[in-house]
């Protein structure tokens, strides 16, 4: 009890004399003032003090478990943080294009093995960390168009610095090289080289003529194009078929298929990515089709394009020797079409939450495709 009352004074503890006066020390404070005048006596202090510390309140830190909340917290923040900043929706467009390219490479059953994954694996994984120095230095070089166009992103709002984003990027680049150079398959290392080259070009802005190439609109529609219908179905298929499974190089029907289909698609994309972001590129000088033809025009041509793809896979499908194949195919491109036709009509030019949903329903019909390129035959 004596340890617990000196731990609730802050100063040295006063003494009662017998007749109910209180003796001071030097380090007399005002917890404790007694006067003739009928002041609080010491005793009345001290059961007050003694009330405080059995009730459980103390004078110290908060407990430790606001401590882990805090850091729970803090956690849960940064990872949201980097969620935004490697733009997940393009995250999963390239672990599914992957995936579904390289099952193309698949020609029997017994194909479906261990070695199957680790070489599946390999490629994801380069490719997601080569994806993420793609997606973080266009948000290095388009700060101050974000701030208009996306807000949310970590740079743009300020949870990121430069320095943050700078140390995320040269990281996964990095990684990236490293990863595609002890796997020694040279498809994977000129995949991501290749989408280095063309991501840097795209982006960064050091004032070089033949740099920055999203101000102009043909160049970079035509970047994204190499990147998500070149590279990614043959590099990554080539990856498959000479370095996994040791066989030589051919040219399929399913993968010249996926080639030309995702030359369609990829444009779409390069067109329609810049749509909801009008504003922002016409203030800074981002030449786009958006921003040269206006959005709704851009837009129906977006629309027109895919509906001319999901057509000749109509065709494709019908042309296949495989029944299942050319129901599932044609069924499935059907499906799209018209949903996609349907999905349109509804968009609000004038609301730009409309336009961007929109937009991630590309991306959503992207995905859908990746999941039939491999039924192809």
């Amino acid at each position: 009890m004596n340890s617990l009352l000196l731990g609730s004074f802050p100063n040295k503890a006063s003494l009662v004399t017998p007749g109910g006066s209180c003796w001071r020390s030097k380090n007399w404070t005002n917890n404790c003032l007694t006067s003739i005048e009928g002041g609080p006596t010491c005793q009345e202090c001290n059961r007050k003090h003694i009330v405080k510390a059995t009730s459980g309140q103390s004078f110290e830190s908060e407990p430790p478990a606001f401590d882990s909340k805090r850091i729970l917290t803090s956690v849960k923040n940064s990872l949201d943080a980097f969620y935004r900043f490697s733009r997940p929706h393009t995250v999963i467009g390239t672990a599914l294009s992957i995936v579904s390219v390289s099952l193309l490479a698949v020609q029997k059953s017994s194909d479906i093995s261990p070695l199957f994954f680790t070489g599946v694996l390999e490629a994801v994984v380069a490719a997601l960390f080569m994806n993420i120095y793609i997606v973080g230095l266009n948000q290095l070089s388009d700060i101050e168009i974000d701030k208009i166009n996306k807000p949310y992103l970590p740079l743009a709002s300020g949870e990121y610095s430069i320095g943050t984003g700078v140390t995320i990027v040269a990281s996964f680049s990095l990684l990236s090289f490293w990863l595609g150079w002890i796997v020694g398959s040279w498809p994977l290392f000129w995949a991501l080289f290749i989408s280095f080259v063309l991501g840097t070009a795209y982006s960064i802005d050091v004032r070089v003529p033949l740099l920055r190439w999203k101000r102009f609109a043909v160049l970079a529609a035509m970047c994204i194009l190499a990147v998500r219908a070149v590279i990614v179905q043959l590099a990554f298929f080539l990856h498959m078929q000479t370095h996994v499974y040791k066989r030589p190089v051919v040219f399929s029907r399913p993968l010249i298929f996926a080639t030309a289909f995702m030359s369609f698609f990829s444009v779409v994309i390069a067109l329609f990515k810049d749509i909801p972001d009008i504003e922002g590129d016409r203030i800074f000088g981002i030449q786009s089709f958006s921003v040269r033809l206006g959005q709704q025009r851009v837009f129906w041509i977006c629309v027109s394009l895919l509906e001319v793809a999901y057509g000749v896979a109509l065709m494709v499908g019908a042309a296949s020797p495989c029944l299942w194949s050319k129901i599932i195919t044609g069924v499935g491109h059907a499906a799209m079409a018209l949903i996609l036709w349907f999905r349109a009509k509804s968009v609000d030019f004038k609301n730009k939450a409309s336009i961007t949903s929109f937009y991630m329903f590309i991306w959503k019909l992207f995905y859908a495709e990746y999941l039939l390129i491999p039924l192809v035959r």
